[in-house]
C-alpha cells in the first residue's frame, strides 16, 4: 500500500466536496479548483475525508494511486488556506509594480516588461531596505488557490530576467540558491 495514497484527506471546514462524473469538485473560501480524476483510481467521500484507493498492485496503479491522493490534498489547501510564492528581484534600477491584472517590470532592458497574470493569481510586492554591501530587493509574492499554476506562473516571471552567478542580479525564487562564481582576477 502507498504510504502517501492511503492517508485520508480531512475535509476542511466550510469546504464543499463532490465527486462525479470523473471529477471532483472543490469550493472554499480561497476558490474553486475542479480535479479530472484517472478512470482506474476509486475517489469516495466517506465520514468527512477523502479516501484514495486502487484496483491492484500494479506499478502503473501505485503511481496514480499516491499521485491523486497528493493532488486532491494541494486541491483542498489551495480552497481552504491557499498557496503562496515568493519571487525576489535583486539589481540596481531593477523595479516591480502592480497594475491590476498585471505586473510591471524593469529589468534592465531597453523596454519595460508587462507580464500578465493568470486567471485566480494574485500579486503583492514589497520592497527591502538596502544595506551597503547587498543589492536592493524587491519582494513579489504570488498567491492563487491553484498550485500547479502558481507554480508555472513563478517559473514564467523568474526566466523573464534569470539570476546571474557573478553578482546575483536578476529574478530568483526565494527557496532558491544561486552558486556565486568568482570573477576575473587580474594578473601583475
Amino acid at each position: 500500500m502507498s504510504r502517501i495514497g492511503k492517508l485520508p484527506i480531512t475535509v476542511a471546514d466550510k469546504v464543499k466536496v463532490s465527486i462525479a462524473g470523473g471529477k471532483a469538485s472543490f469550493d472554499g473560501p480561497k476558490g474553486k479548483l475542479t480535479v479530472a480524476l484517472h478512470p482506474e483510481v476509486k475517489v469516495e467521500l466517506k465520514d468527512g475525508a477523502l479516501l484514495v484507493s486502487r484496483p491492484s498492485d500494479a506499478a502503473k496503479h501505485r503511481a496514480l494511486h499516491g499521485l491523486t491522493r497528493a493532488i486532491l490534498a494541494n486541491a483542498m489547501k489551495g480552497v481552504s488556506t491557499g498557496w503562496e510564492r515568493a519571487l525576489a528581484i535583486r539589481g540596481v534600477g531593477y523595479r516591480a509594480e502592480v497594475k491590476g491584472k498585471q505586473i510591471h517590470l524593469s529589468l534592465g532592458f531597453s523596454h519595460p516588461v508587462v507580464f500578465d497574470l493568470p486567471e485566480g493569481v494574485t500579486a503583492e510586492v514589497a520592497k527591502t531596505p538596502r544595506t551597503e554591501e547587498q543589492l536592493p530587493t524587491i519582494d513579489v509574492t504570488l498567491r492563487s488557490a491553484d498550485r500547479q499554476v502558481l507554480g508555472e506562473t513563478a517559473v514564467r516571471i523568474r526566466n523573464l530576467r534569470p539570476p546571474e552567478p557573478y553578482k546575483g542580479k536578476g529574478i530568483k525564487l526565494h527557496d532558491e540558491t544561486v552558486r556565486r562564481k568568482e570573477g576575473k582576477t587580474g594578473t601583475a
